[in-house]
């Protein structure tokens, strides 16, 4: 009987730790780490987070401010994405040295190279400071007074809390605003590349392949961290030494099966898990669609001028894919949410809240929550919408239109700060449009500005159209602009901001685009953003009484806060999935789907002639699975998104299997909701980096640094 309650716990505790979760690492001990346990691990929530010895934490750093790295070596050496370096691995590149064709390694540490304005950001210690900026807050009124006093605290409890010298702190919101937390924090500013795969495996499949699974990506890149000689912070100098981490990850290179414990460690960006079904419902039938038609139509008209013009493609290759992330991201999720019935999963939820709120008696603190969210998100609809189609169309994929709107911002600050900030302003734009217009392609962007503007004038709500887009005929608006306009040159642009503040302005007023952009501007600006950002007060305040109840509401319920970009711990199970009818994908990828999918001179699909030879010769050393096969990537039921590219993704012990990397298209709405059915992180297989490090770029001195832990079948080194 006690091992059928035992096995009856077990079951329980897997089954509940399928669904998602990024946790905060000091509040794993309890029902976390007994999960955990079930699922397999065999180390303590002490050896993840602890402020009285080295921890996993320790070697868990935010990579500058957007993905996650983490350290595997005595010697500061640190892991992190291609996709995260790719900057600094450009900006090293040059005609003679092209790092980003053909890869970078530093088989010296002198050769390594430093890079500018690259922080890594590591958590010493987290501390609940709830109360304190909460003092002074309750008895307030309005929702606008709250936030300023809550801000106000916030800067006094960071200035005032005991750190040493070389530390920072940073206080973050957590559970909508619920929760305080502050984080002291120490920050690295001397980071050196180390090594880079070229793009041809770094960044492998390229476009088409982004957040698709199976995945066959080499996504990584190798810095090193220096720090003083008291291995403390520091600016860049030849005097710096390698920064010594209190942890780093011991590398496996044992491999993975179907079913294994993983642990995913670090720095998501932005959920919304805790929408109510209003709020879904309109991000599914408005505002994804709406979105997903803008960036369409401009992607087509992109493709086809690339497709044709070797110039165009080079000129319009980040700027595609920048577009295209996001495009089909918001199809995948959209997908996703409808598969796995979200909208209906949400809606039975806030029955069961409705009900608890009446069997609690909390009627008047609860009691109208969900009919006020109803009318809300019904108020707010199309002020939303038109704030996505101004964002889409104006600010991000007409290019003409977003030249113009910079422009328009710099008469506002010439009408509320003056002469002096204009000319602050106009010739800090003059410096950046120079960069712009250097990959800018009129004749591409006529051709997108006509779509464009007219879905903007056809299907933006028409109440909040300016009166130059009312019944405005789009090839006629088009031509009468881009005949006449000098934003589509660089040269005349720089004219129209020659001269004074009265001057440039005469003349910009007098531009076709510039009128153009002006009136859309100020009649969104006066007809649609205020009431927006009213109503969406009223939302943020309502949320965080919503995030309030049900955490008072349902105590037994797994409840964890939405990412913000602070540290986090996921965890889950190596799993396949099955995405649609007769469809089956296997957890695991190998070098011989990049064979497969090699096209020759291709931009996403050419491979390198010496990884055709090892794959010629199953020249894989160490690193082959026991099936003979060259691992490279595979999936997890780890919940992650946006800002935990890099993050290591950990074995039962504490041991580096993998770099997360991606998320399988049909699973990208966990961001709103996650569904253990079809969510999955994508990694690469450390068997894979350490097989090219090794075999590919001939970098022993690097495999030498690391501690791995080889199968017992193989000797250790």
């Amino acid at each position: 009987m006690k091992f059928l309650k035992l096995l009856l716990v077990l079951v329980v505790f897997q089954a509940q730790a399928q669904q998602g979760g990024m946790w905060i690492p000091s509040l794993l001990k309890g029902t976390n780490e007994n999960e955990m346990k079930a699922l397999g691990m065999k180390i303590s929530a002490d050896a993840i987070y602890s402020v009285n010895h080295s921890s996993l934490k320790d070697a868990v750093p935010h990579f500058d401010g957007g993905c996650t790295a983490e350290m595997i070596s005595p010697k500061g050496l640190l892991l992190t994405n291609h996709h995260c370096g790719y900057d600094n691995i450009q900006s090293h590149s040059t005609v003679a040295h092209d790092y980003l064709t053909d890869g970078f390694w530093a088989y010296k540490m002198e050769d390594e190279l430093p890079n500018k304005d690259v922080t890594v950001t590591f958590i010493i210690t987290i501390e609940d400071v709830t109360n304190k900026i909460f003092e002074g807050v309750v008895n307030l009124a309005s929702e606008s007074d709250k936030q300023k006093k809550i801000q106000q605290n916030i800067a006094t409890v960071s200035k005032n809390f005991t750190k040493e010298a070389w530390q920072d702190t940073m206080v973050r919101a957590f559970y909508d605003g619920n929760q305080y937390l502050l984080f002291v924090t120490e920050v690295y500013k001397d980071v050196r590349l180390v090594g880079a795969p070229p793009s041809s495996i770094g960044k492998f499949g390229s476009d088409t392949d982004n957040w698709v699974w199976p995945r066959h990506t080499g996504d990584f890149s190798l810095f090193r961290i220096y720090a003083d000689k008291n291995n403390r912070p520091a600016e860049y100098s030849k005097d710096n030494v390698p920064y010594t981490p209190k942890h780093f990850f011991p590398v496996s290179a044992k491999g993975i099966q179907e079913n294994d414990f993983t642990m995913v460690m670090g720095y998501p960006g932005r959920t919304q898990e805790y929408l109510p079904s209003f709020a879904v419902e309109q991000i599914v039938n408005d505002l994804n669609p709406a979105k997903i038609e803008i960036r369409d139509a401009a992607l087509k008209i992109q493709d086809g001028f690339m497709r044709k013009d070797n110039a165009i493609k080079i000129q319009y290759a980040s700027k595609y894919a920048g577009v295209a992330n996001y495009w089909k991201k918001w199809i995948g999720e959209t997908k996703g949410l409808k598969k796995s019935n979200a909208i209906a999963i949400k809606k039975e939820f806030e029955k069961k809240f409705q009900e608890r709120v009446n069997k609690a008696g909390k009627q008047a603190t609860y009691g109208t929550i969900l009919a006020d969210f109803e009318k809300n998100y019904s108020d707010i609809k199309q002020y939303a919408i038109a704030k996505d189609y101004f964002s889409e169309v104006v600010l991000r994929n007409s290019e003409i239109l977003s030249f113009g709107y910079r422009l328009f911002q710099l008469e506002q600050i010439y009408k509320t700060r003056g002469a002096q900030a204009f000319n602050d302003r106009k010739n800090s734009l003059i410096a950046g449009f120079e960069d712009l217009y250097k990959n800018y392609n009129a004749q591409v962007d006529e051709k997108v500005f006509e779509q464009l503007i007219h879905l903007y004038a056809t299907k933006s709500p028409q109440e909040f159209l300016p009166e130059a887009l009312i019944n405005a005929n789009a090839n006629s608006l088009t031509t009468a602009i881009f005949s006449t306009t000098k934003l589509t040159n660089f040269d005349e642009l720089k004219e129209l901001l020659i001269g004074d503040a009265t001057t440039v302005l005469e003349k910009l007023n007098e531009d076709a685009a510039y009128k153009l952009v002006k009136s859309i501007a100020s009649s969104y600006q006066k007809n649609v953003a205020p009431i927006f950002d009213e109503i969406n007060l009223k939302n943020i305040a309502l949320q965080r009484t919503y995030m309030k109840g049900i955490m008072e509401l349902f105590p037994n319920d797994r409840i964890f806060p939405d990412a913000n970009s602070t540290l986090r711990v996921t965890y889950g199970k190596v799993k396949g999935y099955k995405p649609s009818d007769a469809v089956i994908y296997e957890p695991v990828s190998y070098l011989d789907g990049v064979m497969e999918k090699y096209v020759p001179g291709d931009y996403e699909f050419d491979v390198p002639s010496k990884l055709i030879d090892l794959y010629t010769n199953k020249d894989y050393g160490k690193y082959a699975d026991k099936n003979g096969k060259m691992p490279l990537a595979f999936i997890a039921t780890n919940h992650t998104t946006g800002g935990n590219s890099g993050s290591p993704a950990l074995d039962a012990k504490g041991n580096l299997i993998g770099l997360n990397f991606d998320r399988v298209w049909e699973g990208t709405m966990s961001d709103i909701y996650y569904s253990p059915e079809i969510c999955r992180n994508i990694m690469v297989d450390t068997r894979y980096i350490l097989f090219i490090i090794d075999k590919y770029a001939g970098a022993k001195n690097l495999i030498d640094e690391m501690t791995i832990v080889y199968p017992k079948s193989q000797k250790a080194k």
